[in-house]
């Protein structure tokens, strides 16, 4: 059975168990029950229904690529060897469309660069063009998702400890280089996709133990940002993510969050906000209200740490729900990008997919269906009573159905209609590898 009849088999028994469920009904009630406090539930589906998320290729296979099958290395790691991975472009393509028929809305694919089409040859990182990526694109247009990218300077033997910050010029040039070439790249996908391609800059560097250099090494990595940067690319964007610090680089890390949101201040770009790149303590919810009074735009990167970057599956928890509830608190969500960030080999990787991209909708939908008017004149009029008892009261309307209602809709699983889907494909499709 190949994957398209998978797929249709699946969207059958999807609609079949939507009838069962009685999600009309169900809706309806809600629908109601959200009118009665101001809130439009038709018009927040159909905020979620425009409002893409950039499903992370790495997903299927823990981060490895296609260059070599080496492990991951350079301040990063993935845990866990359930079966299954993905083992070449063609299996991480179908896992993708798989995963992406179980999601409602049209989404949009990030690519590393490691990814990349190579034709079974070796393609060093300062030689990576755009012919690397035509299937990609030409993939990408078939399955109707736009692509977003990014460099790649980790797991590779001039990788070290330090990449665009490194003080020897021969290491530095070629990360500057490759950094060059995958900006190009984006931009060739932006111009055949009709709409900017957002491509990511995050390295690793830091030191281990203590370093006596912190500025210096901050004014070469600003300096290779500079010298990247100088080149316009209308079919691009650029963003730049900041980390506290990598494994095995526990003391310094040179791309901090001081550093990346200072940059971005200054030379107007976009910050990415990795909700995985803080310690739990912080709020990173309210870093997004700061950061958007002095940088044009955020990409999220929406994660979950349960001891710091472990990226573990975004669940629907109070972290990622204040996150959205903030973004649309501060009418961001035309300034704001999203897309997901973690890789679990401990579970199912169809399934660690699913998860993920349907409680970042969740919480998204969780905060359209906020009551904002009625809680910004509570406000302004200083009725702090009625603003908190609005907020504890809308915690328990049914969003359940609203949920259920926009998967329906969209004809893909409802409730946990999806777990059967990915077992039947790992029985089919992942297990066999």
């Amino acid at each position: 059975m190949n994957i398209d009849s998978i797929i249709k088999s699946i969207s059958e028994t999807t609609d079949r168990i939507a009838k069962e469920a009685s999600i009309l009904g169900a809706y309806e009630i809600a629908k109601d029950r959200y009118a009665e406090i101001g809130v439009d539930t038709d018009k927040a589906i159909e905020t979620l229904e425009k409002t893409p998320i950039s499903l992370h290729c790495w997903q299927t296979d823990d981060v490895i690529g296609f260059e070599s099958t080496a492990g991951l290395s350079g301040g990063i790691q993935t845990t866990g060897n359930y079966p299954g991975r993905a083992r070449n472009i063609d299996e991480v393509r179908n896992d993708i469309k798989f995963a992406k028929s179980l999601i409602a809305g049209n989404h949009r694919l990030n690519l590393h660069e490691i990814y990349g089409d190579f034709g079974g040859k070796f393609v060093d990182r300062d030689q990576c063009e755009p012919k690397h990526f035509e299937s990609w694109i030409q993939w990408a247009k078939e399955n109707n998702m736009k692509l977003d990218f990014n460099s790649t300077s980790f797991g590779h033997p001039k990788s070290g400890d330090l990449s665009l910050a490194n003080p020897d010029p021969a290491i530095r040039e070629f990360w500057i280089e490759h950094t060059k070439r995958c900006r190009r790249i984006a931009d060739a996908m932006g111009k055949a996709q009709g709409d900017p391609c957002i491509m990511n800059i995050w390295v690793h560097d830091g030191s281990k133990d203590q370093t006596v250099e912190r500025k210096r090494y901050r004014e070469i990595f600003a300096e290779s940002l500079d010298e990247i940067l100088k080149e316009d690319l209308p079919g691009m964007k650029t963003c730049l993510e900041a980390k506290l610090f990598g494994i095995g680089l526990e003391s310094y890390t040179v791309g901090s969050h001081d550093f990346v949101a200072g940059y971005c201040a200054t030379r107007k770009l976009m910050y990415t906000l990795d909700t995985g790149h803080y310690e739990m303590t912080e709020n990173v919810a309210d870093m997004v209200a700061s950061l958007l009074l002095f940088v044009p735009e955020l990409m999220l990167h929406v994660s979950r740490p349960i001891r710091w970057d472990s990226d573990h599956v975004t669940i629907m928890n109070d972290q990622t729900l204040d996150l959205f509830k903030e973004i649309v608190r501060a009418d961001a969500l035309g300034r704001a990008h999203i897309g997901l960030d973690y890789f679990d080999a401990a579970i199912n990787r169809i399934g660690a997919y699913v998860i993920g991209t349907r409680a970042t909708q969740k919480c998204l939908l969780s905060a359209l269906l906020e009551p904002l008017g009625k809680l910004r004149e509570y406000e302004d009029a200083g009725k702090g009573f009625q603003r908190l008892a609005l907020l504890e009261e809308a915690k328990t309307l049914p969003f359940g159905a609203v949920f259920d209602y926009f998967n329906y809709k969209n004809n893909v699983p409802v409730g946990a209609a999806f777990i059967p889907a990915i077992e039947k494909y790992e029985q089919e499709v992942t297990s066999k590898r």
